[in-house]
């Protein structure tokens, strides 16, 4: 039988519109298969124990927490929230809005500008910054492998990133912007043409993403579903304070090792994630979190870190050291034809050290203020506006991280120094002189406006536009330098070698690792994320490798006295107890 209100049609079209448009707020949003193990910190124990306590859910966390959990008790701690109840941040539309809405203490993007004066931005949300990026997957390049430091089985490694493939990748569909990009560089001579490959090969190719058919944004976060639930739990809104480190003894030596770690919930309450027997912290905070971490625990520069008044618990000259971000220049215009929002999707890999990549999206359009001949619109007004750019590789230009505060959620003193290195410049400039030739391929004539005498067609540029003499070197460098911003694609600052062994272990202290782009010193390929959700899986249990000094732990017995904003103080006793019964 029918029901009653089924009868009316105004009622039920006034049902559905209403239906869809509170979908389309995330009212009804239905969590995906992680979310059950997934609380917020408040509900947490102040005190438990586990075999790997993971700082940071982001792109390397999620999946390295994925992997540990096949066979370990895991906690993941994540200082923001949740992606999936933000209908701007899970849509491809939504993703100029996500960047815009900067809270300083709870949105998923938290912003800061480094001490060049450029704008940048963290994740700060389950799934870090594959949950607020363009999307764009693409795997490393083989420079990378051999330049990173780092141990690589490259059978692993491509399992590692099929594993990933097959949760968070899909194959974009192009519209009328990015496939004039690719017949563009094409023209331009960036070949061969690739097609639709995952990999990192020279010429022209459309990447992965990790928006499907609908939009609908996926982050390293789904990862999480490959997890065993029986030996996990990732705790969101919990911001970690401090490394609890305490000494470990052996006939040969005297060092620390990290026993767990504090956090803070959102209602101020302490907590702490105590490890077990064997068990390791590891750090998987980011270029920006993972340092700053560090030093807050007494891990770093000793007379920096006594300037702070930060007890100082291991000399690691370096921390915050080899810090690098790849700079990004381009040009805006807007266009006579109707576009789509495209995010990044197509890559021109050239052999003059830069990337060409492009994107299109609806921005709004402001009036100038008091403005004689414009009246102010009642209603907004939006612009497509179409962006070509380029990201150079490496890059050699070293930056650093230094502290601005003891509070682990004030945004560290972050400078890159762009362009510092002369060879970055000229990559900088040969790349947008590539921009130049695209701009001037037969596919970008359509996207020129007619002037309203002649038949003379023009761009029209939206911000700084190329110089008019694009083979003056100085010229092409001033652009450069005048027009430098970020893909945010920042990496280091604990160098392999120099913070971290090539099996992640920070020197000097046991039971304490890295495992996120904090470790790079080059950026892989033309996008990070997917090299770091490999990285995630690829990393393994190292139990076999650890020092034998571990055993001096079986009988350590540590309390927590008292917890202060730059101390932690331990009364530290030797007992028959062994590690699982740490008060």
């Amino acid at each position: 039988m029918a029901n009653p209100v089924s009868s009316s049609p105004s009622f039920l079209a006034l049902f559905i519109v209403f239906s869809l448009h509170q979908l389309s707020r995330g009212q009804f949003v239905q969590g995906p298969s992680y979310s059950k193990f997934v609380v917020n910190a408040t509900e947490m124990p102040i005190e438990d124990y586990y075999d790997y306590v993971i700082v940071g859910g982001g792109t390397a966390g999620c999946p390295l927490a994925a992997t540990l959990s096949e066979n370990f008790r895991v906690l993941v701690l994540e200082r923001g929230g949740l992606p999936y109840t933000s209908p701007d941040l899970m849509s491809q539309d939504g993703f100029l809005a996500t960047l815009m809405e900067t809270d300083p203490d709870d949105s998923p993007v938290q912003a800061f500008t480094s001490e060049d004066g450029v704008a940048n931005a963290r994740g700060r949300v389950l799934g870090g910054s594959s949950a607020i990026n363009a999307g764009f997957y693409s795997r490393a390049d083989e420079d990378f492998y051999e330049k990173s430091g780092m141990k690589w089985d490259l059978h692993i490694v491509n399992q590692s990133y099929e594993w990933v493939e097959r949760a968070v990748v899909f194959r974009p569909v192009l519209q009328n912007w990015q496939s004039a990009v690719r017949d563009g560089l094409l023209e331009a001579g960036v070949h061969p043409y690739r097609g639709f490959s995952l990999d990192h090969e020279m010429g022209t190719k459309i990447g992965g993403s990790t928006f499907d058919s609908t939009g609908r944004r996926h982050t390293a976060a789904d990862l999480l579903g490959y997890a065993n639930a029986a030996n996990i739990r990732v705790a969101v809104h919990a911001s970690v304070e401090r490394i609890l480190l305490a000494p470990i003894s052996s006939p040969s030596r005297s060092k620390q090792g990290a026993i767990g770690v504090v956090y803070r919930d959102r209602i101020g309450l302490y907590h702490h994630a105590m490890v077990r027997e064997n068990g390791e912290v590891i750090l998987s905070a980011g270029a920006i979190g993972t340092p700053q971490l560090l030093l807050l625990s007494g891990i770093g520069p000793r007379p920096y870190l006594s300037s702070w008044g930060i007890p100082v618990v291991r000399h690691l000259p370096y921390v915050g050291q080899f810090l690098y971000d790849n700079p990004r220049n381009g040009i805006s215009l807007v266009s006579p034809i109707s576009l789509e929002r495209s995010l990044i999707q197509v890559v021109g890999i050239t052999n003059l050290g830069a990337y060409i990549e492009a994107a299109s999206n609806i921005v709004p359009f402001q009036s100038p203020a008091r403005s004689v001949f414009i009246r102010a619109p009642t209603l907004p007004l939006y612009l497509t506006v179409a962006t070509l750019m380029e990201k150079i590789i490496g890059p050699l230009s070293i930056g650093s991280l230094q502290l601005a505060s003891t509070d682990i959620r004030v945004n560290p003193l972050v400078r890159f120094n762009y362009f510092a290195d002369p060879v970055d410049l000229e990559r900088c400039v040969s790349g947008m002189r590539k921009v130049g030739d695209v701009l001037r391929s037969r596919p970008m004539e359509e996207f020129k406006f007619r002037e309203w005498f002649g038949n003379h067609r023009e761009f029209r540029f939206v911000g700084p536009t190329l110089p008019s003499n694009q083979s003056s070197d100085a010229q092409m460098a001033d652009f450069c330098r005048r027009t430098v911003s970020t893909i945010w694609h920042y990496h280091g600052g604990c160098a392999m070698g120099k913070v971290v062994d090539r099996d992640h272990r920070v020197l000097g202290v046991d039971s304490l690792r890295v495992v996120d782009g904090s470790i790079f010193n080059i950026s892989p390929g033309t996008n990070p994320q997917a090299t770091l959700m490999m990285l995630g899986r690829v990393f393994r249990d190292k139990n076999d490798e650890r020092p034998n000094e571990m055993a001096a732990m079986d009988t350590l017995k540590l309390t927590v006295l008292s917890i202060s904003p730059t101390t932690f103080c331990f009364n530290i006793s030797f007992s028959p107890i062994g590690m699982n019964s740490l008060v």
